[in-house]
């Protein structure tokens, strides 16, 4: 049995993913772990919901920095929609607006209902759009937030610095399947998460879950887990930037 390692760079994170391959497998680069079977159809819709989730949150951390912002554009009375088909138009026709001033920024777009109220709204985020223009340009009711993401994100305790992870799945989580089609709608310009080619790895013992691959420069583990599927999971983050204070900053009382 052959022991194949890929990784995949999103922004400040760094996946890497550990299988094993018949000794007969050529061509390495190419080569996919075989789908599980399924005793259920839940349980085939909650496999192919976690390979969406995970490109979803691939793409958002590739595109996304601290300077990018999160709005929640919301309807009031006098605007509210009530179906998703409306929602949708809206949506489509207020992107196509931002891109026409702002060609190359990057939008996320997200329809949900809110909990209590029941009434549609969107989530964006985006980057390359002042927050004026997304504010001026907003017609049908109110920008109730309008803020830059986080530079530090924390997870169990632990700084993962430019982690979106748990924002991303947040606003993955607001689809619903009266909404029909994809969880989010992104622009064309979006980036890609780089995928390296898979390779063989020689290393005596194989790896584990307390024995992962060695850490890309300046990045550190913050994840460790032997999937189901048969692989072996591993996530890195860049190492957040050390905060310093500067004699000069400090104030002297």
């Amino acid at each position: 049995m052959k022991i194949i390692k890929r990784r995949i760079f999103s922004g400040a994170m760094c996946e890497q993913i550990v299988y094993i391959a018949p000794d007969n497998v050529r061509n390495i680069k190419n080569y996919e772990p075989c789908q599980p079977r399924f005793k259920t159809e839940e349980e085939r819709q909650k496999f192919l919901l976690g390979i969406s989730r995970r490109k979803h949150n691939r793409s958002f951390n590739a595109n996304f920095t601290y300077r990018s912002l999160f709005s929640t554009l919301t309807f009031d009375d006098d605007n509210e929609i009530y179906t998703f088909g409306e929602a949708k138009r809206i949506r489509d026709n207020y992107m196509r607006t931002l891109k026409r001033k702002y060609p190359n920024a990057v939008i996320f777009f997200y329809i949900g209902r809110g909990r209590s109220t029941h009434r549609i709204h969107f989530h964006m985020v985006s980057d390359g759009i002042p927050k004026e223009f997304i504010l001026e340009k907003w017609k049908y009711g109110s920008v109730v937030r309008i803020n830059n993401l986080r530079k530090h994100n924390y997870y169990d305790g632990v700084d993962h610095g430019q982690d979106f992870t748990a924002l991303a799945n947040y606003l993955f989580n607001h689809w619903s399947p009266e909404q029909g089609g994809h969880h989010w709608k992104m622009t064309k310009n979006a980036k890609k998460p780089d995928r390296e080619e898979a390779k063989e790895v020689k290393r005596r013992g194989g790896y584990t879950e307390k024995r992962p691959p060695r850490a890309p420069k300046g990045y550190k583990l913050v994840e460790s887990k032997n999937t189901k599927y048969g692989y072996l999971y591993f996530k890195y983050i860049v190492e957040p930037e050390k905060e310093t204070m500067k004699k000069a900053d400090r104030l002297v009382s």
